[in-house]
């Protein structure tokens, strides 16, 4: 119940930097995509399954408070939650390769994604411009604030998992 709570409030409180702080702190309208930071943390560190549920939550409250279509940053999300899942076995905390490479590729797929769905699917072929204008400067902005946030979230994930195993050894 604790790590619900915790994950509510990290998610809520990414979003609202994101919709807020960072706004004002655009470099050319580019912000950073805090979601992703946290979605794929989750998914890299818990698995696949945490992945997607924290996935859909980060994309159902975009969709609900800045999207046209309901559910359809929460399909994306829960997709690149799921995908960064794949990863856990291979994860380790002390390395931060693995968890920039992963952000960084959800990051990248994320644009483009919204890329071929937002813009494509509507007669716009300008890919280069907006690779060059909004995909890579979003994701070199989201690699930045990766360094500071995904050092947290893991700090948060260290905490839980802790008292997850002394809670647990207590009934054992």
């Amino acid at each position: 119940m604790k790590r619900i709570l915790i994950c509510a409030v990290l998610i809520t409180v990414c979003f609202l930097l994101e919709t807020t702080v960072f706004q004002k702190l655009a470099f050319a309208s580019i912000i950073p995509n805090l979601l992703i930071i946290v979605t794929s943390s989750f998914g890299f560190m818990r698995g696949q399954k945490e992945g997607m549920i924290i996935g859909f939550f980060c994309g159902l409250l975009k969709d609900i408070l800045g999207g046209n279509l309901l559910g359809f940053y929460a399909l994306i999300y829960m997709l690149i939650g799921y995908g960064n899942g794949f990863f856990q076995r291979v994860f380790y905390d002390e390395d931060i390769k693995l968890p920039l490479a992963l952000i960084a590729g959800s990051e990248f797929l994320y644009g483009v994604v919204i890329y071929v769905l937002l813009f494509m699917l509507k007669s716009d072929f300008h890919f280069l411009h907006y690779l060059r204008h909004v995909i890579m400067p979003e994701l070199v902005y989201t690699i930045l604030v990766t360094l500071v946030l995904y050092q947290i979230i893991l700090h948060i994930n260290r905490r839980l998992e802790e008292e997850e195993k002394r809670s647990a050894s207590r009934f054992v």
